[in-house]
C-alpha cells in the first residue's frame, strides 16, 4: 500500500527539475524509480501469453503460402470447398453417432429380446413337439428362422469388418441379454444375420433379416447430401469461372500494355461492379498514358523542327561568308549541336507509333561482333533457348546498341550472355573496363548525368544513352540493373518479360 501511494505521489507531482526538493520527497522518488526498474525488468522476463503461443505457431503461415495455390479462382474455391466439407464431416460423424448408431442398438436390442424369449420358452419345454410349434411359431410372428442343432462346439470367431458396426452391437446385446456363449457372422450373406448360442442341450441356430437388426437404408442420407453438394460445387466453379475471367481479362490487358503491345481488341469491363470499375480505371489510364506520351512526342518533333531550322539558318550564313579557320571551327561546333539534338530525338523518333514484331537475336549479335572486330575489340556472345522474340524492334535495337557501344568504348573484351525462358529475356553485357562505383550506378540512369573519369554512353556528348536505355527496358515492362562483372568490369543485366 505504501508502494502504490508513492508511485502515485511521484506521479503527481511534477516539480521542476532545477528547484531544490526537501530530503523526504527526494528519497522518495529515489525508492519510486528503483521499484520501478525492478518491476521493468521482472515485466520483461515474463513473457506473454501471445509470445508462448506465438514461437511454435510462427511457421504456419509459411508453410500454408507453400502449400496453397496462387491463383485466385484456385483459392476462390477453397474458400467454398473448405467449409462445404467441413460441414460435410460433421454432419456425417453427428448422424452416425446420433442417428445410425442408434436405431442400429434399438433394433438389435429387439432382435437379441426376441431371440431371448424363444431361449426362455425352449428351455422350459421339454417335450420335442413343443419345442418344434416354439419355432414355427417364431418363424411366423418373429420372422426369425430358428432350429435346434445337436450338442456341439461352436465354429471359430469369423472375421470382424472394420467399419460394421453391427458386430459389435450386436454382440454387446447377446453378452448382455443372454449371457450364453455365442457365435454371429454378420459378414457371410449380406441380407441375413446368423447367430448360434449354446445350450443345455443343444447349440440353436437363428437366422434373422439383416435389416431387422441394422438401419440399411443410411446410404440414402449419404447419397442426398454428397449429391446435393456435388450440385453446389458444380454451380460455385460455373459461377466462379464466370466472375474470374474478367479479372483475368484485366491483368492480361495490363500485361500485354506494360509490355508496349496493343491490348486486346475484344477486352471491356465485365463481371462484378468492383471488376468493372477497376477495368474503366484501366482504360482511363491506359488513354490518360498513352496522351502524355503523344504530347510529349509531338513537342520533341516541334523542338526538333525549330531547332533544326535554326542550325540551317547558320549553316547558310557561314557557308555565305566564305572558308576559313573560323568558319570551321563554327561548322564543327553546329556539327556537335546536331549530334546533341539528334541524341535528344532520337528515342522519342524510334518509338513513337512503333508496333510490336519478332526479331531474332543471333543475326543482332553477330552484327556487334562485326562492329567489335572493325574496332579492334572482342565481342562474344551465347544464346540459350528461342532466338526470336517479340518486341518494339527499333526501340529494342537501340537499347542493346546503346549498352555495347558503352562497353565496347571502355573495354577490350566484351560478353553477353542471353537467355530466353518462357517467361523472361535476359540479356548479360559484361566487360573488363573500368565500371562504375557501386553508389553511382544509379545516378548513371538519370538523364544529362555524366560522370567525369568513368563510362558515359556518348563521350563528350548528352548523357542520355543509359537514360535512353532504361526507359525503353521500362516500356517493355522490364528493367536494367548494373553489377560487378566476373570480367572485372561492369555487367549491365537487362530483363523483360518474354
Amino acid at each position: 500500500m505504501r508502494l502504490m501511494t508513492l508511485i502515485d505521489r511521484l506521479l503527481r507531482t511534477r516539480k521542476p527539475r532545477n528547484r531544490a526538493l526537501p530530503l523526504r520527497d527526494l528519497r522518495e522518488r529515489r525508492f519510486s524509480q528503483r521499484v520501478g526498474r525492478v518491476v521493468e525488468t521482472m515485466l520483461g522476463r515474463v513473457p506473454s501469453r501471445v509470445d508462448v503461443w506465438r514461437g511454435p505457431l510462427r511457421p504456419v503461415p509459411r508453410i500454408a503460402r507453400r502449400f496453397l495455390p496462387k491463383g485466385l479462382y484456385a483459392r476462390s474455391l477453397i474458400i467454398i470447398l473448405a467449409p462445404m466439407i467441413l460441414l460435410q464431416c460433421v454432419v456425417t460423424v453427428v448422424f452416425m453417432e446420433r442417428h445410425w448408431a442408434l436405431v442400429t442398438e434399438r433394433l438389435s436390442q429387439a432382435v437379441v429380446k426376441d431371440i431371448a424369449a424363444v431361449v426362455d420358452l425352449i428351455e422350459t419345454e421339454e417335450d420335442a413337439g413343443d419345442r418344434t410349434r416354439i419355432l414355427d411359431v417364431a418363424q411366423r410372428r418373429l420372422d426369425l428362422n430358428i432350429s435346434l442343432l445337436p450338442p456341439g462346439d461352436l465354429p471359430p470367431p469369423a472375421p470382424k469388418p472394420f467399419f460394421n458396426i453391427l458386430d459389435g452391437i450386436l454382440s454387446e446385446e447377446v453378452t448382455k441379454q443372454i449371457g450364453r456363449p455365442f457365435w454371429i457372422d454378420t459378414v457371410g450373406n449380406s441380407k441375413i444375420v446368423e447367430i448360434r448360442i449354446r445350450l443345455d442341450d443343444g447349440v440353436l441356430r437363428v437366422f434373422a433379416p439383416r435389416n431387422s437388426a441394422y438401419a440399411s437404408n443410411t446410404h440414402i442420407f449419404l447419397i442426398w447430401m454428397v449429391g446435393t453438394s456435388l450440385v453446389l460445387l458444380v454451380i460455385a466453379v460455373l459461377f466462379l469461372r464466370n466472375q474470374i475471367r474478367p479479372i483475368q481479362a484485366l491483368a492480361a490487358a495490363a500485361d500485354e500494355f506494360g509490355r508496349g503491345k496493343p491490348m486486346p481488341s475484344d477486352f471491356r469491363p465485365r463481371g462484378a461492379s468492383e471488376v468493372r470499375q477497376a477495368s474503366v480505371a484501366f482504360i482511363q489510364m491506359r488513354d490518360r498514358i498513352e496522351r502524355q506520351i503523344e504530347q510529349r512526342t509531338r513537342m520533341l518533333s516541334g523542338v526538333s523542327h525549330d531547332l533544326r531550322t535554326v542550325l540551317t539558318r547558320f549553316r547558310l550564313q557561314l557557308a555565305l561568308l566564305g572558308e576559313g579557320e573560323d568558319q570551321d571551327e563554327l561548322n564543327a561546333d553546329i556539327d556537335e549541336m546536331q549530334r546533341m539534338l539528334e541524341g535528344y530525338l532520337a528515342f522519342a523518333k524510334g518509338e513513337a507509333g512503333e508496333d510490336v514484331a519478332e526479331i531474332d537475336l543471333e543475326p543482332l549479335m553477330e552484327r556487334y561482333q562485326a562492329e567489335a572486330e572493325l574496332k579492334g575489340k572482342a565481342l562474344a556472345f551465347d544464346i540459350s533457348g528461342d532466338t526470336r522474340v517479340t518486341v518494339r524492334p527499333n526501340a529494342f535495337t537501340r537499347m542493346i546498341s546503346n549498352i555495347v557501344a558503352n562497353a565496347l568504348r571502355h573495354a577490350a573484351h566484351v560478353k553477353v550472355t542471353v537467355t530466353h525462358d518462357a517467361r523472361w529475356l535476359s540479356l548479360a553485357i559484361e566487360d573488363d573496363g573500368p565500371g562504375i562505383a557501386s553508389d553511382q550506378r544509379e545516378e548513371v540512369f538519370k538523364p544529362f548525368v555524366r560522370l567525369d573519369g568513368a563510362r558515359n554512353l556518348d563521350a563528350g556528348g548528352t548523357g542520355l544513352g543509359l537514360a535512353i536505355a532504361r526507359d525503353i527496358a521500362r516500356a517493355h515492362g522490364g528493367d536494367i540493373l548494373l553489377s560487378d562483372s566476373t570480367l572485372g568490369g561492369l555487367r549491365a543485366l537487362i530483363r523483360i518479360p518474354a
